[in-house]
């Protein structure tokens, strides 16, 4: 049933914009968890207004996990706070709507923290190839003393955000119309569509493949004219997008994990009377553990989808990512003085190794 329910949201997408259709069928997502903690109020007894707006579509886990915050938010405070959602970059891109967030024209937003890295270079870390080898890594650092490290340390920088907690892109996979890509030397010259973003560009030149960073919205088109060969997003991207019609292979290489960052405008935080303020926290707090959730259940039945529509997914052995993990050790060494400590060491004691390797 809910392969079923996959196939109908993803043919409604508009490709390559990850919008939807009117008659789009919403995936069958994890059901709420119930809403637990006490009433809050306030002695101001003012109603508050939040706009909360987010890139990802309305059937996606980012929305689901924000509809949880509203959910809990509204609930909690007995109608005195309204959470309003925008989805689908309705209020622009990542950086934009941070970037109104620091103006105080919006209150929250969730963004990938790949685009913030010129902002704080510590979340580069993120960026680092094969840095978690399971959701759980990822989970202990990011709720863990160093994920709550740099929580503080954005909101203390004093530069007009409040970072609330943490929830998930998740990983990346590699697609191509080359063949199973297996080793590092597959990749030799392979046109990869990346981001522009300085690690990920250097995680495709140091495997050997040519990155090309470009547009999404230019992706399908490029793919289906070869102007690329190959371009890496999570499972659920590369359904929703049906990169399978102009691709023919793809790798389970889980290469990058992206995370999603729950922000709030810090002049709006600081309107907000104490018991409204540990509401907002607790709610971001266990939307991101829901949310994460719906991620992960999301990106199995998108890559089982894909393989039943006829996409060829290898799956890696360990020895064969050692491999790809091993060629890319380069960009660790690269990277550790910009990302700096105790953050770069921090993250390596958390996934269980001293240093990269």
């Amino acid at each position: 049933m809910k392969l079923a329910l996959v196939k109908s949201f993803v043919l409604s997408l508009t490709v390559g914009l990850g919008t939807l259709s009117a008659t789009a069928q919403a995936l069958e997502f994890p059901p709420f968890p119930e809403v637990t903690g006490d009433k809050v109020s306030a002695d101001d007894d003012k109603d508050y207004v939040l706009k909360f707006g987010i890139g990802l579509a309305p059937e996606s886990a980012q929305y689901r996990g924000v509809e949880y915050f509203k959910k809990i938010v509204e609930e909690r405070s007995n109608g005195k706070i309204t959470v309003r959602i925008f989805p689908s970059a309705q209020l622009g891109d990542d950086l934009q709507m941070t970037s109104a967030l620091q103006s105080g024209t919006l209150e929250m937003t969730s963004p990938s923290t790949s685009p913030l890295v010129n902002m704080e270079p510590k979340l580069a870390v993120f960026d680092l190839p094969f840095l978690f080898d399971n959701a759980q890594q990822a989970d202990k650092v990011l709720d863990g003393p160093t994920g709550q490290q740099l929580l503080k340390k954005i909101t203390d920088d004093n530069n007009g955000l409040v970072a609330l907690g943490w929830s998930e892109n998740g990983y990346r996979q590699l697609t191509d119309s080359k063949g199973a890509i297996v080793t590092p030397a597959d990749l030799d010259g392979l046109k990869v569509r990346t981001m522009q973003n300085p690690i990920h560009l250097d995680i495709w030149r140091t495997l050997g493949a040519n990155p090309t960073p470009m547009s999404f919205a230019e992706l399908f088109t490029a793919l289906d004219q070869g102007v690329v060969g190959g371009q890496e997003n999570p499972w659920i991207t590369i359904l929703s997008s049906r990169f399978n019609e102009v691709q023919s292979n793809a790798t389970e290489t889980n290469h990058v994990y992206t995370p999603f960052i729950t922000l709030m405008s810090a002049r709006y935080w600081n309107r907000l009377p104490e018991p409204y303020k540990e509401l907002i926290q607790d709610a971001s707090t266990k939307m991101g553990v829901y949310e994460r959730q719906v991620s992960r259940d999301m990106n199995d039945q998108a890559k089982a989808e894909l393989k039943k529509e006829g996409l060829e997914i290898t799956e890696l052995t360990p020895e064969q990512l050692k491999a790809f993990k091993q060629k890319v050790q380069p960009v660790y060494e690269a990277y550790r003085e910009k990302i700096g400590e105790p953050i770069f060491s921090s993250v390596m004691k958390d996934v269980g190794r001293d240093q990269a390797n």
